[in-house]
């Protein structure tokens, strides 16, 4: 979902309707401070991006900013500031910061959608990753060794050997990984966590 936070109704639905011509799904935002009581925290592995004004009357997209790095988000929301006010000075410090790219007004569009699109892989791959490490995490210690073994290739009766328990206690062990991991065979395991 692309997200863009911009005070200027024509600009702001302009940017929605190139977005959907281009197959991404987006929604305008008239100010800061509705967008992050809408929709900041809120994204999830199908990837989301934020096309963010730097100057609003309510709240600018600096403070928004800030406020995503201090909570972590933009590895899984990319950003992407529009101005029509910038300056070398504040388009480093943000890229410098984390923001995905600094575009000033008037931009092509065409390129900011190819950018947007950009933004939107990675965060539907920063999303994917934050998914699988969850799933690791909720692993005990005993089916992380298994997992181990299991990604080695290690038959269910090396395992019970190398590990000192039996082999039904393995089996328990990788039905317990797979259905954690939410994979049916222990290649779409070893697929997952490349």
């Amino acid at each position: 979902m692309l997200h863009i936070v911009d005070d200027e109704d024509v600009l702001r639905d302009s940017l929605v309707w190139l977005a959907r011509s281009r197959g991404i799904d987006a929604c305008g935002h008239a100010s800061a401070h509705l967008f992050l009581e809408q929709a900041a925290g809120r994204f999830d592995a199908h990837g989301d991006c934020l096309l963010l004004d730097v100057r609003m009357p309510d709240l600018n997209g600096v403070a928004v900013f800030d406020q995503l790095v201090a909570r972590g988000l933009t590895a899984r929301l990319p950003v992407i500031f529009l101005t029509g006010h910038g300056d070398v000075p504040m388009a480093v410090d943000s890229l410098k910061r984390g923001a995905f790219d600094f575009f000033e007004k008037p931009f092509d569009g065409n390129r900011l959608m190819d950018r947007v699109e950009e933004a939107l892989a990675l965060s539907r791959q920063a999303g994917a990753s934050a998914l699988v490490q969850a799933r690791l995490a909720s692993l005990s210690a005993r089916e992380r060794e298994v997992l181990d073994l299991i990604l080695a290739g290690k038959m269910n009766k090396v395992v019970a050997d190398q590990l000192g328990i039996s082999m039904r206690t393995v089996e328990v062990h990788r039905a317990h990984i797979f259905d954690k991991m939410q994979v049916k065979t222990a290649v779409e395991l070893a697929g997952l966590l490349k």
